[in-house]
C-alpha cells in the first residue's frame, strides 16, 4: 500500500510538472510584425476589367519594396503617401492634350495593402488620357 501511494504521488507529481509546462509555453507569434501589402497591377486594352491585359506587374511594399515593378521603392512611397488609396494617385490634374479617340485603357490593383483587400480599377478613353491622368504617379508606369 505505502509502495503504491509513492508511485501514485510521483505520477500525480509529474503529472502536474507537465500540466505547469504547457501551461508556461509560449504561443505561435506571426512571422512578420508588417502586414502584407502586395498588389498585382495591370494596363488592359478595353473597358471591362476581363480585358486583354497588355502589361502586368508585381508590387511588394513591405518590409521592403520588391516585386517586378520597374520603379517598386518609388510606387510603394506614393502608395503610403496615400494612404493605399489608388483614387488619390490620380488627382493632379495635366495640361497633356489627347485626342477624343475611343480605345479604352483600363488599370487594375488587386491583392492586399496593410493587410486590407483591395480589388481598384479605372478605365480612360484611350491611353494618352491615361498617361495624362497618371503623369505625376510611377504606380502605373511600368
Amino acid at each position: 500500500m505505502r509502495h503504491s501511494l509513492k508511485t501514485l504521488g510521483a505520477a500525480a507529481l509529474a503529472a502536474a510538472a507537465c500540466v505547469t509546462g504547457i501551461a508556461g509555453t509560449a504561443h505561435a507569434q506571426p512571422t512578420s510584425v508588417y502586414a502584407p501589402s502586395a498588389l498585382v497591377l495591370t494596363i488592359g486594352r478595353g473597358d471591362e476589367v476581363a480585358s486583354t491585359v497588355l502589361r502586368a506587374v508585381t508590387l511588394s511594399c513591405a518590409p521592403q519594396p520588391t516585386g517586378t515593378h520597374p520603379a517598386s521603392g518609388a510606387a510603394c512611397a506614393e502608395l503610403t503617401a496615400v494612404g493605399g488609396d489608388l483614387a488619390l494617385i490620380h488627382a493632379t490634374p495635366s495640361d497633356q492634350r489627347c485626342s477624343f479617340l475611343w480605345a479604352p485603357v483600363t488599370v487594375t490593383a488587386d491583392g492586399v495593402w496593410q493587410g486590407r483587400r483591395v480589388a481598384w480599377r479605372a478605365t480612360y478613353g484611350n491611353a494618352c488620357h491615361m498617361d495624362a491622368a497618371l503623369s505625376e504617379s510611377s504606380v502605373f508606369h511600368f
